[in-house]
């Protein structure tokens, strides 16, 4: 033990002189300082791949938090899913808040690709719906990046997929100084030109507007405007003011000002893009008159002309990404500008960041998939005329490209895959938790109908068992997880456990990311009690609260019920002591058996542990926090404030309520107020739980041409 004290003393001496400052709420224990110490020893030798193997709650977040600190380099940390980023962020920025913590995802919250199915002759356009909000985060990770050293950036794939060039975003950012001369209309131009849109509105993001003697603009990547007040053509004053109050909040001598979009291209570079993309038409064409496809010939010139126009009119059209090899400069073939760009590199380009991949054993797979299923739907689109070769350049990386520019890798998983168990230089182990909790007790019960302990179970046997077991934990003020196979069976069964009386919600990954993270913020506050999923049940949901777990169709060998997926959801069990999973089944699988006998060795290794040091297991204590908040816009967070305040009125006389909410509206409308009227609109689409339906994809017939 002396030996382990003299290692985290050493840390914390060598954390306190890092530009990184790691806030340690605990000092490490149980497996910890070993992991550490180990996994710092394989960064200075210079290991390209390790592995932390580490059971549920053994707390491999804070285990890396400890690494980054003392490696004292950017950090990446891909994880696999949107909530599951937005849960590591929330975490890591609890270890480092005085350093830079950023969330970095797809920022679309509804996405449908163009696409082309052949043998219907039907074409998808493309249609997405943006999130302001993750597109502020967005900016606020990049910008970070370029200006700091002390980074974490928590991403989801979206990091492999194209974005500007980092070279090009930061040389157009525009600096005001105090005291320096300009003028303010040529500031604003200024702005224009690098994306800011002109308003006499309030503002938003990516905005700016003149009032008398000043300009008021509000950056993409912070809740901030910044007022520029001038005296004659010198900048007097610069006032940053909070968006809701316009409060005062402090007055910077000096501002920098990035772009309001990640693709920003010179006056020059577009008219050469544009002639290149002439270029490349011309050459389709041949292409389709050598092999008779006056169809296909016509249907791309028509469409790239109508591009070409709207870019040399307004510099931007729809779909413009698929030209961003045209606009980038970039050879055929060459891989896209991503997020991994923005990342420090070494003089002879190789990285100079460290990679933290987060339950790798489905990250590094996705990481993987995700080029070949957009080249083939970009194939089709090539092939029919609907895009330009150089469409199949705006792509995400493949796998080998990924790896090339990562450096030090250090692998996350309580089930590591076979890529880094074939590729990690060393594995390090990390079984004991720091609480003392062991591994969850496994029963296995039957699922179909028959006789169990003088108990007559029908056809839906399991169902009723878990209800009953599950009872049991809610009267005792615990929680419980129900895993099912299908989107539509976790549905019905939240349905008919409310019609049970008992609170239930379901989740799949049809649910928006921030209804996810508020699904699992209010099962965390005990609003409802029992979560039903499928998968995203699954890997890295911190949920200390649950004491059960019921796995239904345990023996239904497959993708969900493999060794990997069995052990991952036992582990939700894990932060509780009084966890426990039963597992219903008929037969007895081979990932069953390899789950079961897995958890049981570690389970031996636990209380081995336990009982040789007297430790007595503790239930994991962890706030609870609105991992949700950073992503919502003002209107919802306003939208949220007015719902805590009425909805005691609405349920006193919902009738009435909404008619005078109606009311309201109407009278808001015809003073103008258009901002007031539409809170008040999303105030009763929640109440009433109506509003508008998500939209379905745009399809027609292609014959035409189009």
């Amino acid at each position: 033990m002396d030996a382990l004290t003299n290692i985290v003393q050493t840390l914390c001496a060598r954390i306190t002189m890092a530009n990184f400052k790691l806030h340690l709420p605990f000092q490490p224990a149980g497996d910890q300082p070993a992991a550490i110490a180990k996994l710092e020893e394989g960064l200075r030798k210079g290991l390209h791949h390790q592995t932390l193997f580490g059971v549920t709650g053994s707390g491999k977040t804070f285990t890396v938090a400890n690494v980054i600190a003392k490696h004292d380099k950017p950090t990446l940390v891909l994880a696999h899913n949107k909530t599951l980023a937005a849960q590591l962020a929330q975490e890591y920025r609890e270890f480092f808040p005085e350093n830079a913590v950023h969330y970095f995802v797809s920022y679309y919250d509804y996405y449908q690709p163009e696409a082309y199915i052949a043998h219907s002759d039907t074409y998808i356009e493309k249609e997405a719906m943006i999130n302001a909000e993750i597109d502020r985060l967005r900016h606020a990770a990049t910008q970070a990046l370029l200006t700091r050293k002390d980074v974490i950036i928590v991403a989801s794939v979206s990091a492999i997929y194209g974005l500007g060039s980092p070279e090009e975003y930061e040389k157009v950012h525009v600096k005001i100084e105090k005291g320096s001369v300009e003028n303010r209309a040529a500031l604003i131009r200024k702005l224009v030109g690098i994306y800011f849109e002109r308003t006499n509105a309030d503002l938003n993001p990516g905005q700016v507007r003149a009032i008398g003697n000043s300009l008021e603009f509000m950056p993409v990547n912070e809740r901030a405007i910044f007022r520029i007040t001038f005296d004659g053509d010198v900048v007097s004053s610069i006032h940053q003011l909070d968006p809701v109050s316009r409060a005062l909040m402090r007055e910077p001598k000096s501002v920098f000002v990035f772009p309001a979009k990640h693709f920003v291209t010179s006056e020059e570079e577009r008219l050469r893009a544009i002639e290149d993309i002439k270029a490349e038409l011309e050459e389709q064409l041949a292409k389709f008159k050598r092999e008779e496809k006056p169809l296909e010939a016509e249907r791309i010139k028509r469409r790239t002309l109508h591009d070409l126009a709207l870019i040399r009119e307004l510099g931007y059209t729809s779909g413009i990404e698929n030209y961003s090899r045209h606009f980038d400069g970039r050879a055929p073939g060459q891989p896209p500008h991503t997020l991994l760009s923005y990342f420090p590199h070494k003089k002879d380009g190789s990285a100079d960041f460290l990679t933290v991949i987060d339950e790798s054993h489905v990250t590094v797979p996705q990481i993987g998939g995700m080029y070949a299923g957009d080249k083939s739907r970009k194939d089709v689109l090539v092939e029919y005329g609907f895009r330009l070769p150089s469409a199949r350049d705006n792509r995400p990386l493949r796998f080998e490209e990924f790896e090339e520019r990562i450096g030090q890798v250090l692998y996350t998983s309580a089930t590591p895959g076979p890529y880094e168990r074939a590729h990690s230089e060393q594995v390090v182990e990390q079984i004991i938790r720091p609480t003392g909790l062991i591994d969850p007790e496994l029963t296995v019960r039957p699922v179909s109908e028959g006789v169990r302990q003088g108990v007559a179970l029908t056809h839906k046997g399991q169902i009723a068992d878990f209800i009953k077991e599950a009872e049991i934990v809610i009267k005792r003020g615990g929680r419980a997880l129900a895993t099912t196979l299908t989107k539509q069976m976790a549905e019905d069964l939240s349905s008919f456990l409310r019609e049970k009386g008992i609170k239930a919600e379901y989740l799949h990954s049809d649910v928006k990311t921030i209804d996810r993270i508020d699904i699992l913020t209010n099962f965390r506050k005990g609003e409802f009690d029992i979560l039903v999923g499928v998968n995203l049940l699954r890997e890295g949901l911190d949920l200390p609260e649950v004491e059960l777990v019921g796995i239904l169709d345990a023996d239904k060998e497959g993708f969900l019920r493999s060794e990997t997926s069995l052990i991952q959801t036992i582990g939700r069990a894990a932060r509780n002591v009084l966890g426990r999973v039963i597992l219903y089944a008929d037969v007895m699988t081979g990932s069953l058996d390899r789950a079961i006998s897995e958890t049981n060795r570690r389970r031996a290794l636990q209380m081995a542990y336990n009982e040789k040091h007297g430790i007595t297991p503790l239930t994991i204590k962890k706030e609870i926090h609105d991992i949700a908040a950073s992503m919502r816009t003002e209107h919802q967070r306003t939208i949220d404030e007015l719902l805590v305040l009425d909805t005691l009125a609405y349920k006193d006389d919902p009738k009435e309520f909404i008619k005078r909410k109606r009311e309201e509206m109407a009278e808001a409308v015809e003073q103008l107020d258009f901002e007031t009227a539409a809170l008040i609109r999303d105030e009763i689409y929640k109440l009433e739980g109506t509003g508008p339906k998500a939209r379905k994809p745009r399809t027609r017939r292609a014959l035409s041409g189009a």
